[in-house]
């Protein structure tokens, strides 16, 4: 019996790929807001004694996504599924992992003890913002990497990249407003790379500094292009030959607005975890290859 696939309204393109490379159609379900902005979903299919996966990232309109992806779990749950799985491939609230000032929560908790208590068996997410968020929960987590991805970008999409020099814009996550650099980067291309994407101001400082530097061309790969604010403005003026990020959230306006920016597909390596995840079979395997599927 193959995996049911439902997808949520944040990412329905990402959704219709997965189940495209897993060779199914998406689960129906009617998803929708009342006149006074309750969510409402209804699944239009049974689910009982089912192996479902809810597709949902954090984009756009993260507390509705987050709210619609709690309500789509316990719809799940009380139609009898055998097990449900939240695929999130941008986890909500990640960067809200510890606390870093006084009286400050750690939201990441929260949403981990809510998507648990809505009735989630397991969670398949990417390039979580901070590793530890996996002990937030008492349920299994896989978190995937968009690294071979990645790395099969760079060698087929950048000349010399052999000579090429990897640089990393801040230190330990903690974002610094000046930037020293160590190391030589003279006529060299520069990749910088991060996890996330968002208002830009870091990278693009970095990359003027590495032009300042001699860099001969600066590239930056950040796996989820958030882009919020002045970001698409920043990153039209700055000196990048590209961004490059991955489609964990819709890119598609974003390419209009910023011909700077590319996008690697990764639903593949979210289809084969889900099937593997499906069969039982590790998922280790994708955390150093691009699946062919």
């Amino acid at each position: 019996m193959a995996p049911t696939v439902f997808s949520g309204s944040s990412h329905p393109d990402l959704s219709k790929k997965i189940c495209e490379r897993l060779q199914q159609e998406v689960a129906k379900a009617t998803l929708k807001k009342f006149s006074n902005k309750e969510t409402s979903v209804e699944l239009q299919e049974s689910v009982r004694g089912k192996d479902v996966y809810l597709v949902q990232t954090a984009a756009g309109e993260v507390n509705d996504h987050l709210i619609e992806l709690l309500i789509m779990i316990a719809a799940c749950k009380t139609a009898s599924s055998s097990r449900i799985t939240a695929v999130i491939p941008t986890f909500p609230y990640a960067r809200q992992d510890k606390k870093d000032k006084s009286r400050a929560p750690i939201s990441a908790k929260l949403v981990a003890n809510m998507l648990t208590t809505a009735g989630a068996d397991h969670i398949i997410t990417m390039d979580l913002h901070a590793s530890q968020i996996q002990g937030f929960f008492d349920i299994p987590v896989d978190n995937l990497y968009a690294e071979p991805a990645i790395l099969k970008f760079i060698k087929e999409s950048i000349p010399d990249w052999q000579t090429s020099v990897v640089v990393s814009p801040d230190a330990g996550g903690a974002k610094r407003y000046t930037m020293t650099l160590v190391g030589s980067v003279e006529g060299k291309v520069a990749i910088l790379v991060d996890d996330m994407a968002d208002t830009c101001g870091t990278i693009c400082m970095a990359a003027d500094k590495l032009v300042e530097a001699g860099a001969e061309k600066v590239y930056a790969f950040c796996v989820h292009g958030v882009f919020s604010g002045p970001a698409l403005t920043r990153l039209n003026a700055s000196k990048f030959e590209a961004v490059v990020v991955t489609n964990t959230m819709p890119q598609e306006e974003n390419m209009k607005m910023c011909s700077k920016i590319q996008c690697i597909d990764i639903s593949m390596i979210l289809a084969e975890a889900i099937r593997r995840t499906h069969n039982g079979e590790s998922v280790s395997y994708l955390f150093s290859h691009v699946p062919i599927c």
